[in-house]
C-alpha cells in the first residue's frame, strides 16, 4: 500500500495491476488528490472497515484476485461506507455495466482510461456525495435542534434501550413520569420521546428548568398572574401550565424547588386546577407532567428539603438514565453523529476519528456526559486541521490531570518531587478525591465527607484560608474549574 498524508481529497485505488497503480496516482496527485493504492481487495476493505484509511472515492478494477469488482462494491456498501465507487473494465459489455451500477457503484470506465473523462466521475461523485452528507447532517442538525424528531435519539446500550422501552410503554398514559439521572445524560431527550411517542405528540411540549429561574419569578413562571398583581404587571400573563394544555410541561432539576412551592405545585397535581397569581378564580388544566432531577430525591426527602407526598405523586412511573460512562456503546454513534453534524454546519472536512481517538473516548469518564461528549467532538472538529481527529484534538490542556501518586513507602498523595503535603493540601486532594469520585456531584460528596452542603460549597468557592478555590495541589486547577 501506498500514501500520501497530505491533507487533501483521497482516492483509494484498487487493482493488481501496478502499471495502472502508477498511472493513476501520476495523474491524481499533482491535481491536489491523496491517492492511497491497493492490490488486495480484501486488505482494502479491512482499511476501510477499521477506517485506518478514510477516502471520498473508490476506483477498483473488475477483475481482482479475490473477488470481482461488483462483489468488492457489494461488501463495501454492505459495510455501510459511503464512498462513492467507480468500476474499470475492459469489457463494454452493457450487463456489467447494469450489475455494476445495480450492486451500488456510480459510475463504469471503460479501459484504456480516458483521464479527462475519469477525472470529471471522480469531481462529479466527490461533489454529489459531499451534497448529500452535508443534507444529511443539516437535516439531522434541524431535527435534533428543533428536538421533534424521534430519529434524534441515538443510543444502543442496554440501559439507554430499557428507559427508552419504558418511555414509549408509558407515552399515552396520564401518569406523572419522574426521570432521574446525572447532567447532560438526556433526561430532556427521553421527556420529549414520551411526549412524541403518545397521542399529545401534536399538543405543546413545554420545558423549564426550575434551578435556571430566581424562586420570587418561577412562581409566576408556572402559574401566570393577573393584572396589577404586584408592581410591573401590566398586563396579565398566562403560565406554563395553561401554555401546555393539552400537552406535557418537563419540569426539570425539581429538586430545586423550594418548600413553599412544592406544596403548591402538590395542590395542582392533586386537583387539576391551577390559580394565577392575584386571582381567586382557579382554572383546569389537562397537562402531563414530566419532572427530572440529577439530586437523588429519596435522601431529598430524607433530610426534608423535599416533600414526600409531592414526590409519591411524581414518582409514579421512574425512568432511570444511566450515566455516559457506563453506556460504552453508545459512545462511537453519539460521537460520530455529533462529527457529522458540526462538520456539516463549520464547513469542516473532518470525516473520522483515530484509533488513539476512539481509546481516548472510551476511557474519558465523561463528568458531563452526553452534554459533554457533544462540546468536546464540537471544538476538535473546529480546530482539526487533518481528515480524522486525533487523541490531542480532544481535550488538549482540558483533560484532566491526574490525582498525585503515593509513592512505594508511603499510601499517602505527594508532592512534587515526592514532598510531603501539608495537611491542608492532603485535606484538599481528598475533597477532590470525593468530589470527581462522586462525578462532580457536591450533594453527595457532602454527605459522604460529613459535612454540611453549604460547607463544602463555601470551601470549593473560597478555599481552606478564604484566599481562594482549592485546587489540586502543584496542578494550579481550582476545583471550581474542574467541576
Amino acid at each position: 500500500m501506498k500514501t500520501n498524508t497530505a491533507f487533501s481529497q483521497t482516492l483509494m485505488v484498487v487493482d493488481d495491476d501496478q502499471d495502472i497503480q502508477d498511472i493513476v496516482v501520476g495523474f491524481f496527485k499533482p491535481r491536489g488528490y491523496n491517492v492511497v493504492t491497493f492490490d488486495d481487495a480484501e486488505q482494502a476493505l479491512a482499511a476501510l472497515e477499521e477506517k485506518n484509511v478514510v477516502c471520498d472515492v473508490i476506483l477498483t478494477d473488475l477483475r481482482l484476485p479475490q473477488m470481482t469488482g461488483i462483489e468488492f462494491t457489494e461488501r463495501v456498501k454492505k459495510s455501510g461506507i459511503q464512498a462513492p465507487l467507480i468500476l474499470m473494465t475492459a469489457h463494454k459489455s452493457v450487463e456489467i455495466a447494469v450489475s455494476a451500477i445495480e450492486a451500488g457503484a456510480y459510475d463504469f470506465i471503460v479501459k484504456p482510461i480516458h483521464f479527462p473523462q475519469l477525472l470529471v466521475s471522480v469531481e462529479r461523485a466527490i461533489h454529489l456525495n459531499k451534497i448529500r452528507v452535508e443534507n444529511q447532517a443539516l437535516k439531522a442538525a434541524v431535527k435534533v435542534k428543533e428536538k421533534s424528531d424521534l430519529s434524534g435519539i441515538i443510543g444502543k446500550s442496554p440501559g439507554f434501550l430499557r428507559a427508552l422501552d419504558l418511555a414509549r410503554r408509558v407515552s399515552n398514559s396520564a401518569a406523572s413520569v419522574y426521570i432521574s439521572g446525572e447532567s447532560g445524560t438526556g433526561k430532556e431527550v427521553v421527556a420529549r420521546a414520551i411526549h412524541n411517542f403518545g397521542n399529545r405528540k401534536d399538543k405543546p411540549f413545554i420545558a423549564i428548568n426550575c434551578s435556571a429561574i430566581p424562586e420570587n419569578l418561577l412562581e409566576s413562571e408556572l402559574f401566570g398572574y393577573a393584572k396589577g398583581a404586584f408592581t410591573g404587571a401590566s398586563d396579565k400573563k398566562i403560565g406554563l401550565f395553561e401554555e401546555a394544555q393539552g400537552g406535557t410541561l418537563f419540569l426539570d432539576e425539581i429538586g430545586d424547588l423550594s418548600l413553599p412551592l412544592q406544596a403548591k405545585l402538590l395542590r395542582v397535581l392533586q386537583e387539576r386546577k391551577i390559580k394565577r397569581i392575584g386571582e381567586n378564580q382557579t382554572r383546569p388544566v389537562d397537562v402531563r407532567v414530566v419532572s427530572a432531577t440529577h439530586k437523588d430525591l429519596t435522601v431529598e426527602v430524607n433530610e426534608k428539603r423535599f416533600r414526600e407526598d409531592l414526590f409519591f405523586r411524581l414518582n409514579v412511573i421512574p425512568i432511570a438514565l444511566p450515566p455516559l460512562r457506563d453506556r460504552k456503546e453508545d459512545i462511537l454513534p453519539l460521537a460520530e453523529f455529533f462529527l457529522t453534524k458540526y462538520a456539516a454546519l463549520n464547513g469542516s472536512a473532518v470525516k473520522g476519528f483515530t484509533k488513539e481517538a476512539l481509546e481516548k473516548l472510551y476511557s474519558h469518564f465523561w463528568r458531563g456526559n452526553v452534554r459533554e461528549l457533544e462540546n468536546t467532538i464540537e471544538r476538535a472538529v473546529v480546530l482539526c486541521q487533518d481528515p480524522l481527529i486525533d487523541a490531542g484534538d480532544l481535550f488538549g490542556d482540558l483533560d484532566p490531570k491526574p490525582h498525585p501518586v503515593a509513592s512505594i513507602d508511603s499510601p499517602l498523595p505527594l508532592g512534587e518531587n515526592g514532598r510531603l503535603l501539608t495537611l491542608q493540601e492532603l485535606t484538599d486532594a481528598y475533597v477532590m478525591f470525593a468530589l470527581e469520585r462522586n462525578g462532580g456531584a457536591k450533594d453527595k460528596t457532602a454527605r459522604d465527607l460529613g459535612i454540611d452542603r453549604k460547607t463544602l460549597y463555601r470551601r470549593l468557592q473560597l478555599g481552606p484560608n478564604g484566599t481562594g478555590p482549592i485546587s489540586k495541589p502543584g496542578s494550579g486547577q481550582s476545583l471550581i474549574e474542574l467541576n
